[in-house]
């Protein structure tokens, strides 16, 4: 481990940006132009400790201490550039993406938006950076408290409805169980800091009271709503009533990748896999996941409404990291990991989609967008690549993090979970090629005008073209987040 003072650079971008954005309310072209520049910053710096991480080293740095073994401290290692990379990139093309929606509909409270929004991806790159369980604890609280604003965006009582539920759920589990589950940690431990030298071993003594520990390890996974691992899912089909952004900013970028992150880095960096192993709790995780992503893909399959389709896509598409990561298997972990990369750049493009259809033909349900492809064919199209990628078809990238997942399976005997991926790849498909057809090849709806729709704005359009070929791209060059995953499950 090194020790790096400028860990704290891509933090006080994205902790400022909030400012300057409420500073620039004035005049919209530099409140906007605030956000592209510190995600541009923020992405950057994040790329200068590429070559400190490929080296297999872990950069750790301490801001305060609370109380011994209680820290403020952030870290950059193999999992967390992940993480912080692909928020802080999307959160450029996000801009791009919200400035076209925003105006186009002549949104209301445009400068609250666009601050909570960059507050989120503050969260999300301090989530991403934790050292310990306590700073993680912060920021993903930071990102629960922000985002309520952005789901609550329409002011109308189906927003606040959606948004008490919101904030119910994640606040809710995270005080009942995630907040003791860091108390009992830190009796048991001494220290809340994650192990980031092997996955193997976690920072629970073997003199630890084993039941202890499990009770421990169920108000981890519970207090992690953000995962959505049913039965602690409903919260995001209610969030749906927020802006087409915010839904690509829970469902890609911030919130349920917080989640998931935050399940991956608290098990292998904080249970370890020997743990995980020897007190028999990787199957009963692996079980409820599993549960979770073919009773989403089931409920996905009956919703005519766009938004909600895709929102029970991602409950079940977030158990596919949950699972990876719990199946303990290298090669499972690896796709588990691999998928909240790639899972983000093609769930973004797909709420990129629908936002931009929205936009432009004011239709939500699957039915009337009968023929609009022939009319759309660079949205149509950029949803078709995304699709593929969460049927699991190659080159897309989701095919990368299946096969990964599903070899984990049959390579450590678990034929059961084996069984579930390719389950879910046929319901996947089920639920998304009827969208597909329909766009391009379904006559329009009765009573549907298509003649008159066209693209949405430029800026809309070529963000979520350029997710599709990153889905691609990422797809056909897995090393470029493989090389991370593996140094992550090297380092000693």
């Amino acid at each position: 481990m090194i020790e790096r003072a400028d860990l704290l650079i891509p933090i006080l971008i994205t902790g400022l940006s909030p400012l300057f954005v409420y500073l620039f309310r004035k005049n919209i072209n530099q409140r906007e132009g605030a956000s592209f520049a510190a995600g541009i910053a923020t992405f950057a710096y994040i790329l200068t400790f590429v070559p400190t991480v490929l080296s297999g080293k872990v950069a750790i740095y301490t801001l305060f201490t609370i109380l011994p073994g209680m820290e403020v401290k952030f870290c950059m290692d193999g999992l967390g550039i992940i993480f912080a990379l692909v928020a802080s990139f999307l959160w450029i093309l996000a801009t791009s993406y919200n400035i076209g929606y925003m105006r186009s509909l002549d949104e209301h409270a445009q400068t609250r938006y666009y601050f909570c929004f960059a507050v989120a991806i503050f969260g999300a790159v301090g989530v991403a950076m934790s050292a310990n369980i306590f700073t993680l604890y912060l920021f993903y609280e930071v990102i629960t408290v922000f985002t309520y604003p952005l789901v609550a965006h329409h002011q109308d009582e189906e927003a606040y409805h959606g948004a008490r539920k919101y904030l119910v759920y994640l606040m809710g589990t995270s005080k009942l169980f995630l907040l003791p589950a860091m108390v009992l940690t830190y009796v048991l431990c001494g220290t809340l800091d994650f192990n980031l030298k092997d996955i193997a071993h976690g920072i629970f003594p073997a003199t630890a009271n084993p039941v202890l520990v499990q009770i421990t390890y169920a108000l981890f996974v519970a207090g992690l709503a953000k995962a959505a691992i049913m039965p602690f899912h409903n919260w995001l089909p209610s969030a749906m009533v927020a802006p087409t952004p915010v839904s690509a900013l829970l469902h890609a970028v911030a919130v349920v990748k917080a989640g998931v992150f935050s399940v991956c880095r608290v098990l292998l960096s904080g249970f370890g896999v020997d743990a995980m192993t020897n007190l028999y709790l990787g199957t009963p995780t692996a079980v409820f996941a599993g549960i979770t992503i073919v009773v989403a893909s089931v409920i996905a399959l009956t919703k005519d409404d766009l938004k909600a389709r895709l929102a029970y896509s991602t409950v079940s598409q977030l158990s596919y990291v949950v699972l990876g990561v719990t199946l303990l298997a290298p090669l499972a972990v690896t796709g588990g990991i691999a998928h909240i990369a790639h899972h983000a750049f093609s769930k973004i493009t797909l709420f990129f989609g629908a936002g931009a259809i929205y936009v432009a033909s004011h239709q939500k349900k699957i039915p009337a967008m009968a023929g609009l492809g022939r009319r759309m064919p660079w949205t149509f199209g950029a949803f078709a690549v995304a699709s593929l990628s969460m049927i699991g078809v190659p080159p897309v990238c989701g095919f990368v993090s299946k096969w990964y997942m599903i070899n984990g399976a049959v390579t450590s005997g678990q034929y059961v979970f084996m069984g579930v991926f390719l389950a879910s790849t046929i319901l996947n498909a089920a639920y998304f090629t009827p969208i597909i057809y329909k766009a391009f090849f379904d006559a329009p709806a009765p009573g549907v005008d298509i003649e008159h729709y066209s693209e949405a704005p430029l800026s809309m359009v070529i963000p979520l073209c350029f997710t599709s070929v990153m889905s691609v791209v990422l797809g056909l060059y897995p090393d470029i987040f493989m090389r991370f995953i593996q140094v992550f499950m090297a380092v000693k």
